[in-house]
């Protein structure tokens, strides 16, 4: 539909590289929402009337029971409000799959009540949608596989990430933070999710572990066979078709290992902050203080939206982002004066952890988050440099700041194509 330039405005993340190329060049209005609110402001009426729906099924009943595939999204929501409902019933998605999600759909304002979960594990919901069969208008077969993504295979500089968050999360245990019994994990999506994931599951130190999350990878699926995983909740299966057809294949054993819901209920920050979830994304770039950006290159250009990320960080128990410090060859550094677009601010950010080291930032004022970024998280190549930042700034302010030089990084790297030529002085006049 990108390519085909029928989308004016869409909402909310995707992952899709036609349609960020479509967002990036102006084509496509994009609104970008946090993932736990999607549902509730489509409910609000916030973005209008809702006329068709189109569903994907595994199956679909004359009396109007719509069973998903592998995610949950919006669509109890889309399905009740819709004029008209459209299934496309994708022999791609095996009938296994029935049985898989628990749909529930809270009350609106001021009639809602607490989502009565009290452990990922628990169902509270059907594994239907039911739907009057008189809106459904069409049934359309396919037979076409998701489009999966596969992640680079994780490297030197990902395990070192990796294992910073493992050692960061065994040494609160140690230390009586985290209880012993441990608390559910939420792991964004990539490379380096994966690779802290991995680093999870061979910590022995570490028990095994829940997890209350929004996407599930295949490194979640093998921990869940090595039993390192015991239970997995959330909204979409984001595997490789392989590892999807495994999944099937294994249903029996799966079945009663995951379950998947709206993503209103797998990313409400009730839930999340009342269980105790820990939350590990990945940043794009942090700045000296602990404000995070997640979705913009250079502050323009977006990536693929802020997803659940915000929903997890600002209500969990602990909230972590990881990032390698530094990104095309060393031109660029993830640690900065200040970020160029802001996603998640310094009052929800606990902890950065880079291949270079780990910066706890609770309990820090600003100064001394920002000396524990540079000393901890920053790659040598900028230490001196984001030192030099500092000094700059000056010692009096609350948050130090150099308003004419705060983006200098970016300024150089714009001009030169490297911010380590970055001169501070010419940026301060």
């Amino acid at each position: 539909m990108s390519r085909a330039k029928a989308i004016r405005y869409r909402a909310p993340y995707t992952t899709n590289s036609d349609f960020r190329k479509a967002v990036n060049n102006g084509e496509i209005a994009y609104n970008d929402i946090h993932l736990s609110q999607m549902a509730q402001e489509v409910r609000y009426g916030f973005m209008g009337k809702v006329n068709i729906a189109i569903i994907e099924a595994c199956e679909v009943t004359p009396d109007g029971k719509i069973y998903l595939t592998a995610a949950g999204g919006i669509a109890p929501t889309v399905c009740r409000l819709a004029d008209k409902i459209i299934v496309e019933l994708n022999s791609a998605h095996s009938k296994n799959m029935m049985g898989m999600h628990d749909v529930y759909e809270p009350l609106d304002p001021p009639y809602r009540r607490e989502i009565p979960i009290y452990k990922p594990s628990d169902r509270i919901g059907t594994p239907y949608i039911q739907v009057d069969p008189n809106k459904i208008v069409g049934v359309v077969e396919t037979n076409w596989p998701d489009e999966a993504r596969s992640f680079a295979e994780a490297d030197p500089l990902t395990d070192k990430i990796g294992q910073n968050v493992a050692d960061f999360l065994a040494a609160d245990m140690k230390r009586g933070i985290i209880p012993s019994t441990f608390l559910p994990l939420q792991s964004g999506v990539g490379n380096i999710a994966n690779a802290v994931l991995g680093a999870l599951g061979r910590d022995n130190t570490i028990p095994a572990f829940e997890m209350y999350t929004e996407v599930i990878q295949n490194s979640v699926i093998g921990l869940i066979r090595e039993g390192r995983v015991k239970f997995g909740s959330a909204c979409s299966l984001t595997v490789t078709n392989d590892c999807l057809q495994s999944i099937y294949d294994d249903m029996d054993f799966f079945r009663d290992k995951l379950v998947l819901r709206p993503s209103e209920i797998s990313n409400s920050p009730e839930v999340v902050r009342r269980m105790g979830v820990i939350s590990i994304n990945t940043a794009i770039e942090t700045d000296l203080y602990g404000n995070v950006n997640s979705t913009h290159i250079g502050g323009t250009k977006m990536m693929n939206g802020i997803g659940g990320s915000g929903d997890f960080t600002r209500n969990a128990y602990i909230s972590i982002f990881t990032c390698p410090s530094v990104a095309k060859e060393g031109k660029i550094s993830a640690i900065v004066p200040m970020v160029s677009h802001l996603d998640h601010s310094e009052h929800s950010v606990n902890i950065i952890i880079t291949e270079q080291g780990i910066a706890d930032l609770r309990g820090k004022s600003p100064k001394e988050r920002a000396q524990a970024i540079i000393e901890n998280c920053a790659h040598p190549d900028y230490k001196q440099l984001l030192w030099d930042y500092l000094k700059l700034a000056g010692s009096k302010a609350q948050t130090p700041h150099c308003i004419q030089a705060a983006l200098g990084m970016h300024a150089e790297l714009a001009k030169s194509g490297d911010m380590r030529n970055v001169n501070w002085a010419e940026y301060a006049k």
